[in-house]
């Protein structure tokens, strides 16, 4: 398991934002961010409910998404993104929300260009 970045919720329309049409949520690049913040500003119409849309989340990049998650409770179930990264948001014991990140080899999300 590998550290990713901190989501964090906001209303406020930051600069650079990618829309994920799955959540209907727009996102900002981590790897631009000082801190390796992630901004999430959902659409009213998101699906998202719940711990992952009002909380804020550490994500881990990991190797297979149903062994990293095991014994975790299911917040939002594995979808895929863009082609290159399957990505499901789990609660920890301890009420954390987590994402983890199944990237298909060579790829990344917010790979520089």
């Amino acid at each position: 398991m590998e550290f990713d970045h901190v989501g964090m919720i906001t209303d406020q329309p930051k600069s650079e934002e990618n829309f994920v049409e799955a959540t209907k949520v727009w996102v900002t690049n981590p790897k631009k961010h000082p801190f390796y913040i992630e901004w999430l500003r959902y659409e009213s119409n998101s699906p998202v409910t719940g711990p992952v849309r009002d909380c804020p989340h550490v994500a881990y990049r990991v190797k297979n998404l149903e062994e990293s998650a095991k014994d975790m409770k299911v917040l939002l179930e594995p979808f895929e993104v863009g082609g290159f990264v399957r990505v499901g948001f789990y609660q920890s014991s301890d009420g954390a929300v987590i994402e983890l990140m199944e990237y298909k080899e060579g790829a990344d999300w917010f790979e520089e260009k």
